[in-house]
């Protein structure tokens, strides 16, 4: 098996992954949303569109 991030040879201590490098650039991914799958659904669009409409403008500082 090799990384899914870099192709190097799996480490049992990180698997499925080679080091704590690669780990980290993995869970990183999936905090900033990188491994999201954009919806269709007019619904979720709505939705979106409403949650900004009502967030609260932030001013730089």
């Amino acid at each position: 098996m090799s990384c899914p991030i870099c192709d190097g040879e799996t480490d049992q201590k990180y698997r499925p992954f080679c080091s704590r490098r690669c780990a980290d650039i993995d869970l990183a991914k999936w905090l900033s949303g990188s491994y999201a799958t954009p919806s269709s659904d007019p619904e979720d669009i709505e939705k979106a569109y409403e949650a900004l409409e009502n967030s609260p403008v932030s001013k730089p500082h």
